[in-house]
């Protein structure tokens, strides 16, 4: 007699199949979980009844396929159901045997049942016109046989059965336009799907394959031969004993796994127990992956519940700073939502990725501690993430981060820390110097640069276009402010100094007046300075904005376009102030002309562009002609 679901209505089985899961392929995951839930409820009985003699060696699960007839069969050897079992666990939907089981038995070890919810059982409506579930429970003397074609409901009715188990055939859809059904009958796919999402199962999964040989004696004839084949691993090596896993097979799982043709810098393996337990296995990789810095790029490591893959990138579990790292994280302490295929709001699962954080932050501390050649290495390939996760989110990681990166310093001639430098500093420094440039020669060649190291101070090189933007949201390390040494608030010269310097440019108000017209809108000012050594003129700033923010923000793919608050200081000790002077006193005109010259020159040190170069140039030989 046909039954109808104990469900709301047709349409919620609908549901299920075709709005709850997001690919097709995930039938045969609800299925071989389901079979190892099975094993294990037999397994778990068979520790307190006596009556039931079994063994963990002798539980598998075997896929068998009939290409010919289009069927797919997973059988178990489990504990089986009764034809009330059929009725209350196929019949219901949402109503889930594992989850009462595993309430029933939360007082027990090793209890890590898959299956929660009872809904995964539908998944296989997705690829199937007709499902045959043929069932014999444990200590029963009866099977019986569940079928259903969807929707229109399902039959129940007693069958023949020698053993205890379930065994599950899938009359497979016809192949479509949209779809090819069909593939699912065939070993390379069957193996794919297993080795994704089942590989950990801690049963083995046999399905007969074949193999082609040589023919003895022959040089070039082949026979097909069958024979049964394992398709999981079943212990997953995080699973295993630190002491059994080489550092080849850290290597081989990672490059099989993450498809990385190098082996991974840093191997992290974390056993986690307590309130929320977790395993997880980590890797720093080598080299940044072709598509690092695109948008395409997805962070996340594959999250797994009791060995089943969930997520193959949960993104949650990793902070943006730390999205280079791959990995596993293994944990039954999850709330999964029915199809498992998304997390529910969890807050094991914050926990998790707190933990995660601080290992990851703690195994690269200790790299740069024990390890500084290694660190310096990835620091070359990650350390503009590092230093992105200070600047973003306003700031609010930057604690968590500032000891872990580093600088090219002008004394050491090599990358440092921020605790180093404030460790070398003088003993009455209260600021960390720092310089901007497109690389290490060019910053040493700036004219501000020369009177900071003239005076014995040691200044950071920044070379990143991320360099500035972690400085200036760190504001002080150690309770040392940050200053740039092209900023116009750098003041090394003694108060005399400074006044001398003040009164030159009162007394030249005029002179600059003049200078500062000529260049219409390119600078706030234009004055003498005495921060220069030899140098004739430089560019300073004003405001949060530098001179190399400005080349960050207008190499933007955008149509805004960013300006620095410039100042044009000219050196006070240069023979340039006399010609100056000069031309103030008698050719108004040519003022204007070595205006334009001169800024051109403090734009071309900086490394900015001229906005008119033919005119500059025509400047130039109409001034060497004369």
């Amino acid at each position: 007699m046909k039954k109808q679901f104990k469900a709301e209505s047709k349409r919620l089985l609908d549901l299920m199949i075709n709005s709850i899961y997001t690919n097709k392929e995930i039938f045969m995951r609800e299925l071989i979980s389901n079979a190892s839930d099975a094993m294990d409820k037999l397994y778990y009985n068979s520790l307190t009844d006596q009556n039931i003699k079994v063994s963990r060696d002798d539980l598998k699960i075997r896929i068998d396929v009939d290409k010919d007839n289009k069927t797919l069969t997973i059988t178990d050897n489990g504990i089986g159901m009764s034809e009330d079992e059929l009725e209350n666990n196929l019949g219901t939907i949402a109503k889930s045997g594992s989850l009462s089981f595993k309430q029933e038995n939360e007082d027990k070890e090793d209890v890590d049942i898959i299956g929660q919810f009872g809904v995964g059982f539908y998944s296989v409506f997705m690829v199937s016109k007709e499902i045959e579930v043929l069932s014999k429970a444990i200590g029963s003397g009866k099977a019986y046989l569940w079928k259903s074609s969807g929707e229109d409901g399902y039959t129940i009715e007693g069958a023949n059965k020698d053993t205890f188990g379930t065994v599950i055939t899938l009359h497979l859809k016809d192949d479509d336009d949209d779809f090819k059904y069909s593939e699912y009958l065939e070993e390379y796919k069957i193996r794919s799907i297993i080795k994704k999402y089942s590989d950990y199962i801690r049963y083995p999964i046999i399905m007969e394959v074949e193999n082609r040989v040589l023919k003895e004696g022959s040089e070039n004839e082949y026979e097909t031969t069958h024979e049964d084949a394992t398709l999981n691993s079943m212990v997953p090596i995080w699973k295993k004993d630190k002491k059994d896993v080489t550092e080849e097979d850290y290597n081989n799982f990672y490059s099989d796994k993450f498809y990385d043709y190098e082996k991974p810098m840093k191997v992290i393996n974390s056993k986690v127990e307590g309130q929320c337990s977790y395993d997880a296995l980590l890797f720093i990789p080598s080299h940044a992956p072709y598509d690092f810095y695109t948008k395409e790029y997805e962070k996340g490591l594959q999250l797994y519940s009791n060995g089943v893959l969930i997520q193959d990138k949960c993104s949650d579990l990793l902070p943006d700073y730390f999205n280079f790292v791959k990995g596993i994280v293994d944990t039954p302490d999850l709330s999964l939502n029915i199809s498992r295929e998304m997390l529910q709001h969890d807050k094991n699962l914050g926990i998790i990725a707190k933990s995660i954080e601080n290992k990851i932050k703690n195994e690269l501390t200790n790299m740069l501690e024990k390890n500084r050649e290694e660190y310096i290495k990835f620091f070359k390939t990650f350390g503009m993430q590092l230093k992105f996760g200070i600047y973003n989110n306003y700031g609010m990681d930057k604690d968590k981060l500032k000891e872990l990166v580093l600088f090219y310093s002008s004394d050491k001639k090599e990358l440092v820390t921020l605790k180093e430098y404030v460790t070398n500093m003088k003993k009455d420094q209260d600021t960390i110097y720092y310089a901007n440039g497109e690389t290490v020669d060019k910053i040493d060649l700036l004219p501000q640069v020369e009177l900071v190291k003239d005076k014995g101070f040691e200044i950071l090189y920044l070379t990143e276009y991320m360099d500035e933007f972690a400085i200036q949201s760190l504001m002080e390390y150690d309770g040392k402010k940050f200053i740039n040494v092209c900023s116009k608030d750098l003041n090394l010269n003694s108060e005399e100094e400074n006044k001398k310097v003040e009164k030159l440019n009162k007394d030249h108000e005029d002179l600059f007046k003049i200078m500062k017209e000529s260049l219409t809108d390119n600078v706030e000012n234009v004055r003498f300075t005495n921060r220069l050594k030899s140098h004739p003129v430089c560019l300073t700033t004003e405001g949060d904005v530098s001179v190399e923010m400005e080349k960050v923000f207008n190499a933007m793919p955008t149509d805004q376009k960013i300006k620095a608050k410039t100042i044009l200081e000219i050196n006070s000790e240069h023979p340039i102030v006399e010609k100056l002077n000069n031309l103030y006193k008698n050719d108004k005109e040519e003022l204007k002309k070595y205006t334009k010259i001169l800024y051109s020159q403090a734009r071309l040190i900086e490394g900015l562009t001229i906005d008119n170069p033919t005119e500059i140039s025509n400047l130039i030989c109409d001034i060497i002609s004369k």
